[in-house]
């Protein structure tokens, strides 16, 4: 019996929605749609609504493991695997540990692969073509979204003939120039390639096999030497490493010659750039739109987000205004595809910027640097109900804990100490200790760093209950 597993892949970066999507925390655990979920979320619920579908298996970097587990925790979807790549290598590989994993635990299972940040909004739309998708004995379907526009953001899929509700798949085409998109628009029998897939996974591994050789054995191997870490699935470092970093398009799809395409009609995003964001938002008489805190006068076809403070604009036309906690965005509406060079130019001056947020996420919460000095930072440190940090000690730097909101838990060099809201603690160089939430609200900790240096690798962890030590 064949059973139906959807594959989220969630370990993209994102940079051309910088600077809200950033290395450290990338645009698939945002919400850019204000549905109060992020993209993550929204594709985890989808897959919540496909009949008789088996639990979602995500792949994702270790870096994001615990992001995935924690939103995959709060929009309540249970979840087969986590699956954890110890390097990245593009998607060929990836959906190669999916289809490991889905074979091992299904019989005859057929891979609804998506990545974990693309933006659907009619669901029944969505699920009748996956039906569709099912029925049809195609080993590889691709689904290909009808193109609304003439759009040089996609990559384009020319179909021939028809057989149920499928169709034959001619060419592939890269993202085209405005004239080709637009000549591809008018003949009426292009699709823009979603990057969705619907594949047999047997298949999929035996086409791997015979295309990619050696990203097949280097998956094969890193799989059969996978462990288990908590709700996590590592699989083999060394071994995993020796696979070649190529896509699914290049590895497979432009291959095969038992490809089928499924045309798909409803709204589709991949959230690629910030106009796909701002389509999202609604517009005002003038063409406007505006996410956050935002005043626009006198201006025309301008998007703003506002994510930390009032943003304001006079006159403005035809702009894309990205307002964070440390960095603000201003670019020509048509020029939004280039962010991801603004980016690169960033990481070549260095900037921190460029890939990290204030904010830093942790399987306990979160932590924002408030005041930086020579010999002092400040930080708002967040743990969430329940949590803990390490059992931990600094070599270089001291520490002093003042307790904003909640209740705090604090074991320092073997003694314990219950501390609550405006009471404070002082953590001397050298000292073992460890933050604990034992309440059920959020624990908020203003906390005082000095010392000769003040970087987050003085850290030496004796215990820690997410296993990082």
């Amino acid at each position: 019996m064949t059973t139906l597993v959807p594959v989220l892949l969630a370990g993209g970066s994102g940079t051309r929605l910088w600077p809200t999507s950033r290395q450290s925390y990338p645009k698939q655990f945002v919400d850019f749609t204000n549905s109060g979920d992020s993209l993550l979320q929204s594709s985890l619920k989808r897959t919540q609504t496909l009949l008789d579908a088996a639990p979602c298996i995500i792949v994702t970097s270790e870096e994001y493991r615990f992001l995935v587990a924690q939103q995959a925790r709060e929009s309540k979807t249970e979840i087969g695997s986590i699956i954890l790549e110890p390097v990245a290598r593009n998607t060929a590989p990836a959906i190669a540990l999916a289809a490991f994993e889905a074979i091992a635990r299904h019989e005859a299972p057929k891979l609804l692969v998506q990545t974990a940040d693309h933006y659907i909004r009619n669901i029944k739309a969505f699920d009748d073509v996956v039906r569709k998708a099912i029925e049809s004995t195609a080993p590889f379907i691709l689904f290909g979204v009808k193109p609304s526009r003439p759009e040089t953001g996609y990559g384009y899929i020319e179909y021939g003939s028809r057989e149920g509700s499928t169709f034959s798949v001619s060419s592939f085409r890269e993202k085209p120039d405005l004239a080709n998109a637009e000549s591809y628009v008018a003949a009426g029998n292009y699709l823009w390639n979603s990057g969705i897939f619907m594949l047999e996974a047997t298949a999929y591994l035996e086409a791997l096999q015979q295309f990619e050789p050696l990203i097949f054995k280097a998956c094969e191997t890193a799989f059969h030497k996978v462990s288990n870490d908590l709700e996590f699935k590592r699989v083999d470092r060394i071994e995993f490493s020796k696979s070649p970093s190529v896509s699914i398009d290049y590895a497979v799809m432009e291959r095969a010659t038992n490809l089928r395409v499924i045309p798909y009609e409803g709204d589709w995003s991949d959230i690629g750039a910030w106009d796909a964001v701002a389509s999202f938002s609604s517009r005002d008489v003038h063409g406007n739109a505006i996410q956050g805190d935002g005043l626009l006068l006198d201006s025309q076809n301008t998007f703003v987000r506002a994510e930390s403070r009032l943003v304001t604009g006079i006159g403005l036309q035809d702009l894309i205004v990205i307002e964070t906690h440390d960095a603000v965005l201003v670019a020509d509406a048509s020029k939004n595809q280039h962010v991801k060079e603004l980016v690169t130019e960033l990481k070549s001056q260095d900037r921190l910027e460029a890939t990290e947020h204030q904010k830093t996420y942790r399987p306990w919460g979160s932590y924002k640097t408030l005041v930086l000095g020579d010999r002092f930072q400040v930080k708002q440190i967040i743990v969430s109900p329940g949590a803990s940090l390490s059992l931990q000690m600094h070599k270089h730097r001291a520490e002093h804990w003042v307790i904003a909101t909640g209740t705090a838990e604090i074991n320092l060099n073997n003694s314990t100490h219950i501390l609550t809201e405006n009471q404070s603690i002082y953590i001397p160089v050298g000292s073992k200790h460890r933050l604990t939430n034992p309440g059920k609200l959020p624990l908020i900790v203003i906390e005082v760093q000095s010392g000769d240096y003040l970087g987050e690798d003085d850290i030496i962890r004796f215990d820690d209950i997410y296993g990082r030590t």
